[in-house]
């Protein structure tokens, strides 16, 4: 299993959750690396923008940004070391996040089993760009989809970031909450014809302020709070960039 890489280990850490409909709750987050997708405003470009591809990315402005070495970015790890890793932890809520994690279905699922042998409380919650489906025996045994589809705002092209099939599929689920990263106020006639082209119900959206700082969430946040009230969606904050900055780990 291909994981994100921090300092010498996995990217495997103890925190709150700070976005979705379990935002404040205690978690063990773990990292997937490798993605399908290459959003220009992505805060994990660490697992997919690597040295040799083309993608543009926001950073690319910033001094001293370079693409990632892959070697360097990545941590190779059997799923029952995974397992024992979290479960060290003694947390009952695991939030499966990347990179995109149904590119690694097989090995989560093994993990995923690891670790309701031991714990068989645990929730488990997958944060996903919602262009692949889970496979039946997945689905089953995932508490909670944190569905992320890619608006234009990603700078990718709709054939690449939209999938009818998979997006019909979350919407119709009872475990699927759909997240959609809002840049400004023009991103939500976009928002709009998703939701009725796909028939996700109202009350499972979620509209996210992009930003890495607390002045780049607040540059948004209450217009977005304002139409969420309107419109009947759920606002969702970044409660970890609020406390801790753009920072990895915590």
């Amino acid at each position: 299993m291909k994981l994100a890489k921090l300092g010498e280990g996995p990217e495997i850490f103890h925190t709150i959750q700070g976005e979705g409909v379990s935002v404040g709750l205690p978690a063990v987050f773990i990292r997937t690396s490798r993605c399908n997708l290459h959003c220009a405003w992505c805060d994990t470009d660490h697992t997919w923008n690597f040295e040799g591809t083309p993608w543009p990315h926001e950073k690319d402005k910033t001094p001293g940004y370079r693409k990632h070495r892959k070697e360097e970015v990545t941590f190779e790890i059997d799923p029952a070391d995974a397992a024992r890793r979290i479960l060290a932890y003694d947390c009952p809520r695991v939030v499966i996040t990347g990179g995109e994690p149904l590119l690694q279905e097989d090995a989560l699922l093994k993990m995923i089993h690891c670790i309701r042998a031991t714990m068989p409380c645990c929730a488990f919650e997958v944060e996903t760009n919602a262009t692949r489906i889970p496979s039946p025996a997945f689905a089953a045994a995932v508490d909670q989809f944190n569905v992320s589809p890619k608006l234009s705002n990603a700078g990718m092209p709709e054939s690449l970031r939209l999938h009818d099939d998979t997006l019909r599929f979350f919407a119709k689920s009872s475990e699927a909450w759909f997240k959609f990263v809002v840049t400004a106020s023009g991103d939500l006639p976009e928002i709009m014809e998703l939701q009725g082209r796909y028939e996700i119900p109202r009350s499972r959206i979620l509209l996210m302020p992009e930003g890495r700082t607390p002045a780049e969430l607040d540059h948004n946040a209450p217009q977005l709070a304002e139409l969420c009230r309107e419109l009947g969606f759920r606002f969702c904050d970044r409660l970890h960039i609020r406390l801790w900055g753009d920072r990895r780990g915590v």
